[in-house]
């Protein structure tokens, strides 16, 4: 074959975009599908992959037509888009076009995000009483990621550069695909059998099926029942995962993550800095105060002629001295004038007065007590009288002088028709005696 026959690649992909252009059926096209890998683009452009069941496709929008859509765009979500196939010729990719977008729902994935979401949210895996604070200055950090990528690079890099002195032990783990989520759980949990200040666990950025390990529900529970506290970097800012919502603190990436976890050295040591020279100017002006005060003692007067501070003393106690002289006469001369006054009462001249007015008093508590005893007396013989003469009326033996009688058994026991037979001995008390009478008959 001639050498002339052979094409470059760029006029080949100049070809095949010419004729898909010029495709009456590609001109405009209706498409349904799920949106994946979206990227809202500084300049306003949106990017992304339009995906079904087995198939996907890349997709942009540009600003202008972008600008126009009045809902929030997000990695799940389900939308009808009108547009153009056409190929961008540096890649040779076939790609389209958005021109119009409108919601059509949302993907199962999303949909399962949102669900556990609700659940986990509800038994309180998000309260933030639940999250343990992060150390400010830790000492060991374990990192559960993919030993090998981008992540792992940026969080060892900036460990390093920030604070060198930490100790970093990396846990290799699945980050993506259908094992992950058990190798996460797994490494979460050997982790914790370490003595760590911090676990970080995340990974870079990615679409939602790559972040979708870390929306499972068993290693949300896995991160809510450590006992380290642990910093979620997954993806990018823009990525939101339950990871993320249990974790005790989210990172946006994971470089952000690492500059959370450690402090700045150059901050440490500015900050020291900083203590050291105001400690140096506490401890000077410490030293200057003492100094001029031992220097104000030094001079005193009293330093200089610790005679005159006795002086004072002195001075002082004769005061106290006269003042407590002073005082006892007082005191004393009140006693002699009470004593004088006492002396010349009338009841001291003649106690007698004393003892005749108690004696009036005794006798007035006799005569009362009398008058009380003997007024008690005759109530208490009223009282018996009215007893008597009660029992008087109730005395059987007045009864009898009435002219009745009472008939018993010998033995004292009541008759009765019942008991009474013929032969009986009985015995009948009248008022002045008793008859015993023999049974000889009884009548009904």
């Amino acid at each position: 074959m001639e050498k002339n026959n052979y094409i470059t690649v760029s006029a080949l992909n100049k070809y095949l975009k010419y004729k898909i252009d010029n495709d009456p059926n590609l001109g405009i096209v209706f498409l349904k599908g799920e949106i994946s890998n979206f990227k809202n683009h500084t300049r306003g452009h949106f990017y992304f992959t339009l995906k079904d069941e087995t198939s996907r496709i890349n997709a942009i929008m540009f600003q202008s037509n972008a600008s126009r859509v009045k809902f929030p765009v997000a990695d799940g979500m389900k939308v009808l888009v009108t547009g153009r196939v056409s190929v961008y010729e540096a890649s040779g990719a076939y790609q389209i076009y958005v021109e119009e977008m409108m919601e059509d729902g949302y993907g199962n994935l999303y949909l399962a995000f949102e669900k556990l979401k609700e659940t986990l949210q509800k038994e309180g895996l998000f309260l933030e009483s639940h999250k343990q604070k992060i150390p400010k200055i830790p000492e060991k950090i374990g990192i559960i990621t993919a030993p090998t990528g981008a992540a792992i690079k940026d969080i060892l890099s900036t460990i390093k550069r920030r604070w060198p002195l930490c100790e970093t032990i990396l846990f290799p783990s699945l980050v993506q695909g259908e094992f992950a989520k058990d190798d996460i759980v797994k490494n979460i949990k050997l982790a914790n059998t370490y003595r760590l200040d911090i676990l970080i666990v995340g990974r870079g950025g990615g679409s939602i099926e790559d972040l979708w390990p870390f929306n499972e529900e068993e290693v949300a529970r896995a991160i809510y029942d450590s006992k380290i506290p642990i910093i979620s970097a997954v993806g990018h800012e823009i990525d939101f995962t339950i990871a993320d919502f249990v974790a005790d603190k989210r990172a946006p990436t994971p470089t952000g993550a690492a500059e959370m976890a450690v402090p700045n050295i150059v901050d440490v040591r500015n900050y020291l800095e900083q203590v050291t020279i105001r400690l140096h100017k506490v401890i000077y002006n410490l030293i200057n105060l003492y100094t001029e005060r031992l220097d104000n003692i030094k001079a005193s007067p009293i330093f200089k002629n610790p005679k005159r501070m006795y002086e004072v003393k002195e001075q002082m106690f004769d005061l106290l001295y006269e003042k407590l002289l002073n005082t006892m006469k007082t005191y004393i001369g009140n006693k002699e004038t009470n004593l004088n006054l006492l002396k010349s009462s009338l009841i001291f001249k003649n106690p007698m007065i004393l003892v005749t007015d108690k004696k009036y008093l005794y006798d007035d508590y006799c005569k009362r007590l009398k008058n009380a005893m003997e007024k008690t007396l005759q109530d208490k013989k009223n009282i018996y009288t009215n007893l008597l003469n009660k029992v008087e009326i109730l005395n059987p033996i007045t009864t009898l002088k009435r002219g009745y009688s009472i008939t018993t058994f010998k033995d004292s026991s009541i008759i009765s028709k019942v008991n009474l037979k013929k032969g009986d001995l009985i015995t009948t008390r009248v008022v002045d005696g008793y008859i015993e009478s023999e049974v000889l008959k009884t009548y009904e």
